[in-house]
């Protein structure tokens, strides 16, 4: 990413939609925009979320993907190769240029008008196998660490394709989201990276209990 941030390639919104020969509602199939978009601690306007209590709210506002990764994809999926690209896995934002080792737990970004800071990990689920009839691709999507990430709002306002996400203040703890899936996947990880996670104040609440849980066990065992 460059001192000026990265111009945003994709922006993607979507309704809850009943999923194809299942029948459950889902929003991962999202929609390309052009026009200018408001952004509230709830999210984005024009998107929602089918199940509230994994998807959206205020420590999930907003997914981003970066779009090199679909490639990847493609080529481990070479049968569904062309449904990899931007916005296919439901993400709000697309980029070129940022990835999960270059972006920390309580980064602040400025986009357009609003300021947003990075909250967690995205965590792949079935809609996502689902979604391309690849009933192994949330588990693939984990282990690679190739996952996307998520914001919560810190200052509400405007923005639109082609808007810069540009870095306004990197949290001092310097925990890329690429550390946590790796600490994530450990068998036995040190317990003092566990508790510094479980204590980190913009860590979102479900991945500081996660590690809490882990580090409790850990002392156990």
């Amino acid at each position: 990413m460059s001192k000026n941030g990265v111009a945003l390639g994709g922006v993607f919104v979507g309704q809850p939609k009943p999923l194809a020969g299942d029948g459950r509602l889902s929003a991962i199939f999202k929609q390309a925009v052009e026009a200018m978009l408001s952004l509230t601690p709830d999210g984005l306007s024009g998107d929602a979320q089918a199940d509230l209590r994994v998807h959206g709210g205020p420590e999930r506002a907003l997914c981003h993907y970066p779009a090199e990764h679909y490639p990847d994809w493609a080529e481990q999926f070479p049968a569904n190769a062309n449904a990899f690209q931007a916005g296919a896995f439901g993400e709000n934002l697309s980029t070129y240029g940022l990835i999960e080792a270059e972006v920390h737990i309580g980064d602040i970004f400025r986009l357009g008008t609003a300021r947003i800071q990075v909250s967690q990990p995205r965590m792949p689920c079935w809609k996502l196998g689902h979604r391309f009839g690849i009933d192994e691709l949330p588990r693939a999507v984990a282990e690679s660490g190739r996952t996307g990430w998520l914001y919560r709002v810190v200052e509400a306002g405007e923005f639109r394709v082609g808007s810069e996400l540009v870095l306004e203040t990197q949290d001092p703890a310097g925990v890329s989201i690429a550390d946590i899936w790796q600490l994530h996947h450990e068998a036995r990880p040190l317990q003092a990276r566990l508790a510094a996670l479980a204590e980190h104040p913009a860590l979102a609440q479900v991945w500081r209990r996660r590690f809490q849980q882990r580090l409790d066990w850990l002392r156990r065992s």
